[in-house]
């Protein structure tokens, strides 16, 4: 057994690419999961879950349920938070996966309300309660994984993995929506619908078997050696962190309503109110979430060279400028600008603001506390723009389904990002890394913030016995600035 002030060698053992490669096919399966009920609320769940409604209040019932999911992940998060901090990243990685598989493959078998009345919606509800409260602790696991797996100067990038699951995820159950809507609409609406429900149990499977491969981080196992787990995280991050949490949840609000409002409320939006073929707009958020899923990278590269702040804001800015053009050249209903406006606001402005937040919400909180931390702080956001399809149909409504509301939606929420990215401070670095072993005093200053600096720094001169070839200097004031 290594001693407390050693380094486990184990999961420094595991190769960054191996682990990133880990969290981004994990993070997948779980959106993919999570997001097929997204598109189902905006096709079939209305007809089939709450029929005898008109086509608003059942659009509306729908996009409730949706909701549901929202409403749980904070739930979710503070749950695997906790644990995750108590007994390991990995661990409760896999918990969430097979827990999110279960829920997804039983809302495929759930009968309509046509075949056993009430309970229809009921157990359609507490399922997407159940895949709210996995993905909860899903992001937050996966992305720490990464980023405390990482080199210092690379957190970024490798952080960003693991966050082009989201596109992918979409991409995959957008494609899939479009493909089976393409069917009969009574084939589609009897079975059609189904299968891409039915299919996560194949894609979980394979998600499990890769996690299981993975070993715990390097920053975690130095928690658990230096004696430093928290006893009660939750309760050590609220008395202590809660500002952070909430900014964190701020920042997610910049991004999230631009993605729900494309994702979701605008793909029942154009088919209601417009008249648009489903098929052209879920064209367009394929062609979004495929540039996602090439950008979210570079992105996350370029975070790690020009700073966190200034690639956030870049895409904020773009969020905003293209607001009201974004729903104005979709009113065309003309293919191409159709696709052409959300491409570049849901394809290019998204993740770069997307991009940075996994290796950012690390640098807010310290190892100990960090899985709970990040966790809650995106899920308070998610479980705010959960609601923002449901929202979004109401005011569209009060309006007399003018879009105008819809973009002040989306400037509202960005404003509110670049100033929750303004005042949060990264506060903390990881573990120096070393190459002999570094005291467990050190391990345990790590975990204490530096709040007057702009971001905690180990300077060797604070650390004379260390030696200089045993620490490996983690500033993250260059990468937020």
């Amino acid at each position: 057994m290594a001693r407390a002030g050693q380094v486990d060698q184990e999961p420094e053992s595991t190769p960054i690419r191996r682990v990133a490669a880990a969290s981004l096919i994990g993070t997948t399966i779980e959106w993919y999961d999570f997001y097929i009920y997204g598109a189902a609320s905006a096709t079939v769940v209305g007809a089939l879950f709450f029929p005898g409604f008109s086509t608003l209040a059942g659009t509306l019932a729908a996009f409730s349920t949706f909701a549901v999911g929202f409403v749980a992940r904070p739930l979710g998060g503070a749950f695997f938070g906790h644990f995750g901090d108590r007994i390991g990243r990995k661990k409760m990685l896999i918990y969430s996966l097979l827990l999110m598989g279960v829920a997804t493959f039983a809302i495929g078998l759930l009968p309509t309300f046509d075949a056993i009345g009430i309970w229809a919606p009921i157990l359609l509800v507490t399922l997407r309660f159940v895949q709210g409260f996995a993905v909860g602790g899903e992001w937050g696991g996966a992305v720490i994984m990464a980023v405390e797996h990482a080199p210092a100067n690379r957190r970024g990038f490798y952080g960003s993995w693991p966050q082009m699951g989201v596109p992918i995820g979409l991409l995959l159950s957008t494609g899939l929506f479009a493909l089976f809507s393409s069917m009969p609409s009574d084939a589609f609406e009897t079975w059609g619908w189904r299968v891409p429900f039915l299919l996560s149990a194949l894609l979980v499977a394979v998600g499990m078997f890769i996690r299981l491969r993975i070993v715990e981080t390097p920053v975690f196992a130095e928690v658990q050696k230096a004696g430093e787990v928290a006893k009660v995280p939750f309760v050590e991050m609220v008395r202590s962190h809660s500002k952070s949490v909430l900014l964190a949840g701020g920042i997610y609000l910049g991004h999230g309503v631009l993605f729900y409002v494309l994702s979701v409320f605008t793909l029942s939006w154009v088919t209601s109110q417009l008249g648009m073929p489903r098929s052209t707009f879920f064209t367009a958020v394929m062609i979004a979430a495929a540039c996602q899923a090439v950008l979210v990278p570079m992105f996350g590269r370029l975070s790690d060279a020009l700073g966190r702040r200034q690639v956030y804001a870049g895409g904020a800015v773009g969020a905003m400028l293209f607001a009201f053009p974004l729903f104005w050249l979709i009113e065309t209903e003309q293919p191409i600008l159709v696709w052409i406006s959300v491409v570049a606001v849901l394809g290019v402005a998204h993740p770069a603001m997307y991009a940075p937040t996994a290796a950012l919400y690390a640098d807010l909180f310290p190892p100990r506390i960090r899985y709970s931390g990040a966790s809650l702080g995106y899920q308070l956001g998610g479980a705010t723009v959960g609601f923002v399809p449901l929202f979004a149909a109401s005011i569209v409504g009060w309006a007399g389904g003018a879009s105008w509301p819809i973009s002040l939606l989306i400037v509202a929420s960005t404003i509110i990002g670049l100033i929750s990215i303004m005042i949060a401070k990264p506060a903390y670095a990881d573990f120096p890394e070393r190459s002999k072993g570094v005291s467990p005093n050190l391990i345990r200053r790590s975990a204490r913030p530096r709040r007057r600096r702009e971001a905690t720094q180990y300077a060797i001169d604070d650390h004379p016995d260390e030696g200089e070839d045993q620490i490996c200097l983690m500033s993250t004031t260059t990468t937020w600035r």
